[in-house]
């Protein structure tokens, strides 16, 4: 359930309806917009005499809602939520870059990438130190050498870094991390997402291989419901019977996740499509629906990648692609 209170409420009437409210054992959620205060009534509403409150004079509707995620609901949350990570931010009307290479390899590799993704205009370094992989005998990354490495490269350039988890055993590990990735194998992983919660950190939720939106936007959920409301979610592609492709690009998802929820919607070329020509043309499809970012693989030899070298950008390409974004951005902005 949602009360929608009229503009000029004070904050005292919201406070004592706030404090009525819980008095029944429900959670409340306060969104302030530019026009409006939403309450996000989380838990059993079936007590709440829904023509009482609307009596009140500050009350300007109360509408029940169907859909079991609340805290994702863009009918708690009208206006977009904007995630902020450093000098970065992913939602609103910019669009953020994250790029880099699928697993880090080297000092040498990962710098030199982080160095060539700045200079081209993205704004965070993205690189895998833990890599989920089909067959147990592929290169599982370098794990905690991996992170320090990515720090380093943080370092060198001022860029926040995003990297993928695995297992709660290794969460502390990403202390100094500034976005933590749920890959799409995890996406439903829910001891791991309520841990999640419990930070503060930007979490990057991918979807599944096979999910439908409700199913990834609980999985949102989770991390919201135990206290983290910093989620961004990614379409990275879903499974279907092409074969051409490594999955299929579900352009529909952007807008109508936008529709659904007012988390930020980026979305992943690379892992959707596996192959590196596609990647520029589908990065701006999803620009042009309305994506707030993309995430995009950028490796400085893609021949020789340990991981994902036929999904890879050059940074020659990835510079290229970029300065084509920017024009389709302004663009976008002037319409």
């Amino acid at each position: 359930m949602i009360v929608i209170l009229k503009g000029n409420t004070t904050p005292e009437s919201v406070d004592s309806l706030v404090g009525n409210l819980k008095s029944f054992g429900l959670d409340v959620h306060i969104s302030r917009g530019n026009l409006h205060t939403v309450l996000g009534l989380i838990g059993d509403t079936g007590k709440i005499d829904i023509d009482q409150i609307k009596m009140l004079n500050f009350v300007e509707d109360v509408k029940r809602i169907q859909e079991p995620y609340k805290n994702a609901n863009r009918k708690f949350h009208p206006d977009d939520s904007i995630i902020r990570v450093g000098d970065a931010q992913i939602g609103g009307k910019t669009m953020t870059v994250i790029a880099g290479p699928c697993s880090v390899e080297s000092e040498e590799q990962i710098i030199t990438v982080a160095r060539a993704v700045k200079a081209s205009g993205a704004q965070l370094l993205r690189g895998g130190a833990f890599k989920p992989r089909t067959s147990p005998y592929a290169f599982q990354g370098l794990r905690e050498e991996g992170i320090k490495l990515l720090l380093k490269a943080k370092k060198d350039t001022g860029l926040p870094i995003v990297t993928e988890i695995m297992d709660l055993s290794q969460l502390e590990l990403f202390n100094e991390v500034d976005v933590i990735q749920v890959g799409a194998r995890n996406m439903q992983n829910f001891e791991l997402l309520k841990q999640l919660g419990h930070t503060q950190k930007p979490i990057l939720l991918k979807r599944g291989l096979a999910n439908t939106y409700q199913e990834l936007l609980m999985s949102a959920e989770y991390i919201m419901a135990f206290g983290n409301e910093n989620v961004i979610l990614c379409e990275r592609g879903v499974r279907t019977f092409e074969s051409y492709t490594r999955n299929t690009l579900d352009i529909s998802a952007v807008p109508v996740l936008k529709k659904l929820s007012h988390l930020p919607v980026i979305v992943d070329p690379s892992h959707a499509v596996g192959i590196a020509e596609f990647v520029p043309p589908l990065a701006m499809a999803a620009i042009s629906a309305g994506a707030a970012g993309l995430l995009i693989e950028v490796h400085n030899n893609p021949a020789c990648a340990r991981c994902d070298g036929m999904q890879s950008l050059t940074p020659e390409k990835f510079a290229t692609l970029m300065r084509r974004l920017k024009k389709l951005e302004t663009a976008l902005l002037e319409d």
